[in-house]
């Protein structure tokens, strides 16, 4: 008697067309949203600035939101995967640079973030083919902060509280700093590992 063969589920296929992705486009077209109301309000006055303030918040959000549904509902593409960091790097990117260009923020703070990020993503497709390199509790928070100050500075708070925005983004450019040296090693032993594997052609 032969035994039969166990049918095998095809493996679940799962379209580009989810609410994760849609909120991860939805990001990135509101970048020049928010573009044009900070070039309006020049970080003067209050309306439009308090409106680049939460039109920022809300895409912030995305980042969030878009995030726990892809894994929670097993909504993880290749298009999410590349498009959801730039659209992350893109929104601060851009909120750092016309906070510099309004001289609410030293150019080198800005360009210090900036140089970590775009590295950091580009050293992430660097060693995809070894793996993945997951996003820490430090990273998390990294973002977390950077949203904050980021915020505190757009939204025309009064004197003598508009110092917390400083403190703010010096506690992020520091985590992002620190977090960014995290990343290189763990890249590094990521792909040395991966190398010295059984069987690795290096």
């Amino acid at each position: 008697m032969t035994d039969e063969p166990v049918p095998v589920s095809a493996p679940r296929t799962v379209s580009p067309y989810n609410a994760a992705n849609v909120l991860t486009v939805m990001r990135i077209v509101l970048v020049p949203v928010f573009l044009g109301l900070v070039v309006s309000s020049q970080l003067e006055g209050t309306g439009a600035r308090i409106a680049a303030c939460l039109v920022f918040c809300v895409a912030s959000a995305t980042d969030f939101v878009d995030g726990w549904i892809a894994r929670r509902w097993s909504m993880v593409t290749s298009f999410g995967k590349v498009a959801d960091p730039i659209a992350d790097k893109a929104l601060t990117g851009t909120a750092l640079v016309l906070l510099s260009v309004y001289d609410r923020l030293p150019w080198w703070v800005t360009l210090l973030i900036l140089v970590r990020e775009w590295g950091i993503t580009a050293l992430r497709f660097w060693v995809i083919r070894y793996g993945i390199i997951p996003a820490s509790r430090g990273g998390k928070l990294k973002t977390v902060l950077q949203i904050a100050a980021i915020a505190w500075y757009l939204w025309p708070v009064p004197e003598p509280f508009d110092v917390v925005g400083v403190v703010l983004m010096g506690a992020a450019t520091v985590v992002t700093v620190v977090t960014g040296a995290d990343y290189v090693i763990e890249a590094l032993r990521l792909r040395r590992n991966a190398r010295n594997a059984p069987g690795s052609r290096g």
